[in-house]
């Protein structure tokens, strides 16, 4: 009798301790998305004559996560951010920031979450402060198109193409592209063309570096940034 009293215990036990049903589903948390990208409103791109005391401005993010967002601005001196003269966080969609005279600049945008996760930074734009008396203004830098930084060139030939833009719109840019294996590159292979691609056969297991130098019809001109690649 004794026996069977202890093992009627045991059993009630068992039962109030088993739970007498599945587990519930783990929750999972909500994974933190980053927020959106802002887009540039002004000033707007390839503006001219911009007095230098600038108000830049940019439209609101969102952020999937409803968190509070702020900014970073950056301006800069060339278009690969690499010479960045101001950089600036802030709650607002606005900012205001005193630059130099007849300087060309380059701007962009992101947006950061309260978590400290950002977004994508905007697209850059570009415009001239005023210069007093100023008749021609130098073309802006030249923008990399192919091969992108880095690439891995896998052929016994690569074509090189860049971008570039002039504020002076009547002006006629040509350009000098310098190819070597030293950095800067000193070795100039084209002088004074019109087109903005350019084919040069390469060797194996190189890594080149390269430059174009762009140049108005007026006596303008503008040294790109050093880009590289390597070959297989």
């Amino acid at each position: 009798m004794k026996h069977i009293f202890i093992l009627s215990i045991v059993s009630i036990l068992l039962f109030s301790c088993g739970g007498g049903g599945d587990d519930p589903s783990p929750v999972t948390p909500d994974l933190n998305k980053a927020p959106s990208t802002p887009s540039l409103t002004s000033p707007v791109n390839n503006s001219l004559c911009v007095d230098k005391v600038v108000t830049f401005e940019w439209t609101a993010a969102t952020d999937p996560n409803n968190d509070a967002i702020s900014y970073e601005i950056q301006v800069a001196k060339d278009n690969q951010f690499a010479q960045i003269i101001q950089n600036i966080n802030t709650s607002s969609t606005s900012a205001l920031i005193t630059l130099e005279n007849n300087i060309a600049y380059y701007w962009r945008v992101k947006a950061i979450d309260s978590k400290s996760l950002a977004g994508s930074f905007s697209p850059s734009y570009k415009f001239y402060t005023y210069g007093i008396g100023v008749a021609n203004y130098a073309p802006f830098t030249p923008e990399l198109i192919k091969p992108t930084l880095n690439l891995l060139i896998q052929t016994p030939t690569v074509e090189l193409a860049w971008n570039a833009s002039d504020v002076d719109s009547s002006d006629t840019l040509t350009y000098d592209v310098f190819l070597d294996t030293v950095n800067p590159p000193q070795a100039k292979i084209a002088d004074n063309i019109s087109g903005k691609t350019l084919a040069k056969n390469v060797s194996a297991s190189t890594t080149y570096y390269w430059k174009v130098v762009v140049k108005d019809n007026k006596g303008g001109q503008t040294i790109g940034q050093v880009w590289n690649f390597q070959t297989d």
